[in-house]
């Protein structure tokens, strides 16, 4: 149940196409907040939220350097949300089950 868990907040959090561009940001390398501010039209505070809620799913982590924050893509957590979404409707498939 745990991963059913696991896998409904990754997909939650990566609904939104704001969330989805920084993900895509990221995946070129780590960022400051400030420096994915400037990729974007949005204000500073909805990027923030917007981190906030890729990290709470664990799809970014984060490090602190004197006042600026700095974001990576967590690949572990992508690769396997991804991968177990599609091995459990795989496995379900060839079961038979629904």
């Amino acid at each position: 149940m745990a991963q059913e868990s696991d896998c409904c907040s990754f997909f939650k959090a990566v609904a939104d196409v704001n969330r989805v561009k920084i993900m895509l940001l990221l995946a070129r390398g780590e960022m400051s907040v400030s420096q994915i501010c400037g990729h974007f039209k949005m204000k500073q505070p909805s990027i923030s939220h917007h981190l906030g809620v890729l990290r709470n799913a664990k799809v970014v982590e984060c490090r602190k350097e004197g006042k600026e924050v700095f974001y990576r893509l967590n690949r572990c957590c992508v690769d396997s949300s991804c991968s177990g979404f599609m091995k459990r409707f795989t496995d379900k498939a060839e079961g038979g089950e629904v």
